[in-house]
């Protein structure tokens, strides 16, 4: 997978404790990398990151990023081969209860860790990961591409927006040279679900909340429509960029979408409906109520074009809904109903299939080259 690139190899992996952070980690492991994280706190209760043991697997830093000084420290000590930064404030709905703390960890977080990189006085490949609400949504049916204007109405994606633009200044200024031994890109992806998030407003968390106790949940938005895609969709998208990152510097200081296929797209009461399926509700209508209760700005749709991930990356999604609905399932109703002890081995086992159903569909990164 990904041509072994990762096996041996030092990876910092900044937001480690997070839902993302830690698939990431749990697929570099698998890859036989070295993993290093750095993280301010664990985020959540419960946590993946806790529940699947990984403190013992990895070198862990509970450090934030927001401290330069600690951010320049680790990276010198450690000497990473490869750095995927992921560690921000991920919640809309915490944006408007402290909008600074949300545009300082987003905006200077990310400004820290490409400071400290561009000390760094060894070749190191680096993916900035951001997010799809970094671009400016007008609400249109079209998926947005990379060359489109960044910005939003919300604190949340005017710090990614924001982040993006702090990322190209950076190339620019200091990593578009001929003797950086640094090279960086950008990554974007949003409506990420998958087994092991606990994070606040998030419809899927709310959901398996609420099942494991035979409870309906409220939701807002109903008709809300979302490109929804697992977490291992993006992960492998970024892990295939550091890859032809790490080989081909004419991919220095690009940024790509990664999102999930066309079909993918659903409201969130088609989701709710399909996912409640794996939970033994003799009525889907069951399993939700709608509340009209709308307590911060929402976009209706937005979706990414990834067509560049493809052309220059070869890279694509291998999942289809019903697998992607499968995989969460399975997951949350293992921890939840069948009490599964040993979680980061049935996460490995999710990361297999994953990668055996790539395999099966011709992804180049699963291909043995």
């Amino acid at each position: 997978m990904f041509n072994n690139v990762y096996k041996n190899k030092k990876v910092l992996v900044t937001g480690h404790t997070g839902f993302k952070g830690t698939w990431l980690t749990c697929w570099l492991l698998e890859l036989g990398a070295t993993v290093v994280g750095y993280s301010k706190d664990i985020p959540t209760q419960p946590s993946m990151f806790e529940e699947l043991k990984l403190s013992s697997k990895i070198t862990h830093h509970f450090e934030d990023v927001l401290n330069l000084e600690n951010v320049k420290q680790v990276i010198n000590k450690e000497q990473p081969d490869f750095v995927f930064h992921l560690a921000a404030q991920a919640i809309v709905s915490k944006s408007y209860e402290n909008p600074l703390e949300t545009l300082q960890t987003n905006i200077l977080g990310t400004a820290n860790i490409l400071e400290a990189l561009r000390h760094l006085d060894k070749k190191c490949t680096a993916v900035i990961i951001t997010s799809d609400k970094c671009y400016e949504n007008v609400e249109w049916c079209f998926g947005y591409k990379e060359t489109d204007a960044l910005g939003g109405k919300d604190i949340y994606s005017a710090s990614k927006g924001a982040a993006e633009i702090v990322f190209h200044s950076y190339f620019h200024s200091f990593f578009n040279k001929p003797n950086c031994p640094v090279r960086i890109a950008s990554a974007r992806a949003g409506n990420v679900i998958g087994g092991g998030d606990w994070a606040q407003d998030r419809i899927v968390v709310d959901c398996v909340r609420s099942w494991s106790q035979n409870k309906a949940v409220e939701i807002r938005s109903p008709e809300a429509t979302r490109p929804w895609q697992h977490v291992l969709e993006p992960l492998s998208g970024y892990l295939h960029l550091g890859q032809e990152l790490s080989l081909r510097k004419e991919l220095n200081g690009e940024s790509f979408n990664f999102g999930p296929r066309a079909e993918q797209s659903r409201t969130v009461v088609e989701l709710l409906k399909n996912l409640s399926t794996y939970w033994n509700f003799k009525n889907s209508d069951d399993a939700f109520k709608v509340v009209d209760n709308k307590p911060f700005n929402e976009a209706g749709l937005l979706k990414l074009n990834c067509d560049k991930a493809l052309f220059f990356l070869k890279w694509q999604a291998s999942l289809n809904y019903s697998l992607t609905v499968r995989f969460v399932s399975e997951w949350y109703y293992k921890f939840y109903r069948l009490k599964e002890t040993d979680m980061y081995s049935f996460t490995l086992k999710q990361i297999e299939e994953y990668e055996q159903t790539a395999l099966s569909e011709g992804i180049v990164w699963a291909k043995k080259l």
